[in-house]
């Protein structure tokens, strides 16, 4: 079986050496960032099965890096904190961590984790997702949160990417009214269909070549939203 790939996040030079040579001690293959941007994209073209990553860091935090590969990825992802404290771990959790280690921790401690996570994750086993989707010429750069179509970059409001990064992480499946209303803007706006035909339209006008024939976002009248898999 191939090992599994770990990515070390850490602005700690003598942490990182730490974790990878004990990482390696058992047979992990281990990549490693000192900052939030490297790992961003280590998360993209090293493509690992695991992340260890620091919230404290000084350019984006961990919270931020957590934030923004759960938009492209589900790798599992083992947060490194200091402190301690459960407020730290809530948000660790709300912006898509799967475990926590508090520091200072011994080797033993952290191999079990980090074996106890890869268990419990199919991730390792699953087909990588691609932080890049491509449907015709529409292209959804996770990444980069950019979006273009015929090499032109759309302007997106924060809503608007989202809505459209919803349906598109899920092309090819219709998505109910009250689901896209309640991941996007939240259970209180279930019903509030008006408002998300509103967003739509905004949608259509940007992304689409003839917004009034979609080719991209289609309706299911009395039903839902999907965005084409051509």
């Amino acid at each position: 079986m191939k090992p599994a790939t770990i990515l070390v996040v850490d602005d700690e030079p003598r942490l990182v050496r730490f974790v990878k040579a004990n990482l390696e001690s058992v047979g992990y293959k281990v990549l490693s960032a000192g900052d939030g941007a490297t790992a961003l994209g280590l998360a993209e073209t090293g493509q690992p099965d695991l992340i260890i990553l620091d919230i404290v860091m000084p350019d984006v935090d961990g919270y931020e890096v957590c934030r923004r590969i759960r938009e492209f990825s589900d790798v599992p992802i083992v947060m490194l904190t200091a402190k301690g404290e459960e407020g730290d771990k809530v948000k660790g959790f709300d912006v898509g961590a799967d475990d926590y280690v508090t520091k200072p921790f011994g080797a033993e401690e952290l191999i079990a984790r980090v074996k106890a996570v890869l268990r419990r994750s199919p991730y390792s086993d699953a087909p990588k997702p691609q932080p890049l989707f491509v449907c015709g010429d529409f292209t959804m750069d996770f990444l980069q949160h950019k979006v273009t179509v015929h090499g032109s970059e759309k302007n997106l409001s924060a809503t608007e990417y989202k809505l459209l990064h919803y349906l598109v992480t899920n092309a090819g499946k219709v998505i109910v009214h009250e689901d896209l209303l309640g991941k996007v803007w939240g259970p209180e706006y279930r019903e509030e269909v008006d408002y998300l035909r509103v967003y739509i339209h905004h949608l259509r006008q940007k992304i689409e070549d003839d917004p009034a024939r979609p080719r991209y976002i289609l309706s299911k009248p009395s039903i839902g939203y999907m965005f084409a898999k051509l």
